[in-house]
């Protein structure tokens, strides 16, 4: 190996990992728990030693976190050559190192590799590996090592859990990493759903069955107000329905975190809608209106800051709508919410899915066929909440 090449330090588990001699190694991680620092490590000492090793990744962007670790060791060895667009790191000794995308498993085959490194591999298709991947090592004997963090029951948590010859599983937790600090996992422990926190954080394979909210009956014990209650405030949440959409405005009590008030309703003009608003906050004088800004979402919030209400614009994306799901679903875990018992809110929190994107993010959405427009509407009122507290 060049002697100017720094190699990353790795820790205890890391180490343990590298020196394994399995020709597979199964890695369910926690975030920041290193894997792709290793992973870059392996994929360098098998290209300085000629060989020939790949980078695959659910689709190119999540690549790119590995791309960078590779290019800024590959930058140290003189006379490397590299090609951005390509994404292909060229080494002195013959060795090469390549990143590629899973999105299209077909695109995968054809090279013999020496090594190859299966970033966030929980989400990706099964196929990219037994038709693609696990081919290409056949000749040359290859290695290969299998990074992600779980995602329920799927293809990796059977190769995981069942193993075979030549592969060795390992579950490490995020704590496992002794640069992250301890208070960070515990303000994660404290602010993230139980099963997001037990997935992300420890590692862990949750079944994929049931849904995001849990705890909806029991939390469906508040009582609905007709008016606002003395020394009490509130916010309200404001989901814009479309033509096959509901419009809901959901009320909130910041001080007893009870939903005391919904409206929710369809296919009326815009001044109707507009009047309804103006009701709500004639009866509860909400500090915030929090309303999607999203698609006819702005109009509508021009026009109410025109009437003088107080409207604050939430951009919808699946950043956003994933952060502000987690902090309901969080809710529900934590027993910090009391909601109306009202069937068509109870039936569409209760049928909420979360479904995992190739890119790696959570995509929240109601099964096909059903509205989500209640969920939303008290997601962005519970977001809302933390406005007048100063969390936003």
């Amino acid at each position: 190996m060049p002697t100017k090449l720094t190699m990353p330090k790795l820790h205890t588990g890391q180490q343990r990992v590298r020196q394994s001699p399995a020709r597979f190694r199964v890695l369910a991680c926690g975030r920041r728990w290193g894997k792709t620092r290793l992973g870059s490590a392996l994929c360098i000492e098998t290209a300085v030693s000629g060989g020939r090793a790949w980078w695959v990744a659910p689709s190119y962007p999540v690549a790119t976190v590995g791309w960078r670790l590779l290019h800024r060791l590959a930058v140290q060895i003189p006379s490397t050559r590299i090609r951005q667009g390509d994404r292909l790191i060229e080494l002195p000794t013959g060795g090469e190192i390549r990143v590629r995308s899973a999105d299209n498993p077909d695109s995968l085959r054809g090279e013999g590799l020496d090594f190859v490194v299966m970033d966030e591999c929980a989400f990706m298709k099964e196929d990219a590996w037994t038709q693609a991947i696990r081919p290409a090592l056949s000749d040359r004997q290859g290695k290969g090592m299998f990074i992600s963090t779980p995602k329920g029951r799927n293809w990796f948590w059977r190769l995981w859990q069942n193993g075979g010859q030549d592969v060795e599983a390992f579950r490490f937790p995020t704590s496992d990493n002794p640069y992250i600090p301890d208070s960070e996992i515990e303000a994660a422990r404290k602010t993230l759903p139980e099963r997001i926190f037990q997935q992300e954080y420890l590692a862990q394979f949750i079944d994929d069955a049931g849904g995001v909210f849990r705890g909806v009956m029991d939390a469906a014990t508040a009582v609905a107000h007709d008016e606002a209650q003395e020394n009490a405030q509130y916010v309200a949440g404001v989901d814009i329905g479309t033509m096959n959409d509901y419009t809901v405005i959901c009320v909130i009590d910041i001080e007893t975190n009870q939903l005391v008030a919904m409206d929710r309703f369809s296919n009326i003009a815009y001044d109707t809608l507009y009047a309804r608003v103006q009701a709500i906050n004639e009866r509860f004088m909400p500090t915030s209106f929090i309303v999607e800004r999203n698609a006819i979402g702005q109009p509508v919030i021009e026009q109410l800051a025109g009437l003088g209400l107080p409207v604050q614009g939430f951009t919808t994306t699946n950043t956003t709508k994933a952060q502000i799901i987690q902090g309901l679903q969080a809710a529900f875990e934590h027993k910090t919410i009391a909601i109306l018992n009202d069937p068509i809110l109870i039936g569409e929190l209760q049928a909420f899915e979360a479904k995992r994107t190739a890119s790696g993010l959570m995509k929240y959405e109601a099964p096909s066929g059903m509205h989500d427009d209640t969920v939303m509407a008290l997601a962005l009122a519970w977001h809302g909440s933390g406005i007048s507290w100063g969390a936003w």
